[in-house]
């Protein structure tokens, strides 16, 4: 009797092992990316890979089309990750993906994000729903001034 519990609870065990593994932090909630055609444009943005001094120096490079969109308004769908910490944010990156889908796992590259200022005054609150955001363009040759190649600036949030 003893034997057959502890075959039992051993194929137990090792199939609740085998299905933590498939999903390894509990169930993940299916996102869909919010790409749109501004998406795809900006996701062309390009660097020049130059080396001095031993190190590798990444300088962005706009093709004609990212620089069409340039001082131009546009609206972006997406998910709101913090730069900063709070409740509120003046500040933000948007991205195609969630904050809590890791960017850098499963198939394809680093989705694109945008840098976010909103326009004086104007806050969002933290959410992990996507949200809508309509701003001007601002391309960011030198990431110095904040922390993004693309940024969205005077920004605020559609309904």
């Amino acid at each position: 009797m003893r034997k057959y519990f502890a075959i039992i609870a051993f194929i137990t065990l090792g199939a609740t092992l085998a299905s933590a593994q498939d999903v390894p932090f509990g169930e993940v909630p299916d996102h869909t990316p919010m790409m749109n055609s501004t998406w795809e444009t900006i996701n062309k943005l390009m660097y020049k890979v130059t080396h001095k001094d031993n190190k590798t120096i990444y300088t962005p490079h706009f093709p004609d089309e990212l620089k069409a969109i340039d001082k131009k308004t546009v609206t972006l769908p997406g998910y709101l990750v913090p730069i900063s910490g709070g409740r509120d944010h003046e500040t933000f990156m948007l991205s195609v993906l969630p904050v809590m889908q890791c960017m850098f796992c499963g198939q394809g590259d680093i989705p694109p994000m945008v840098e976010i200022f909103m326009k004086k005054g104007k806050k969002v609150r933290f959410t992990e729903e996507p949200i809508k955001i309509t701003g001007t363009v601002r391309l960011n040759p030198n990431t110095q001034e904040g922390n993004s190649e693309i940024q969205i600036l005077n920004a605020e949030l559609m309904e």
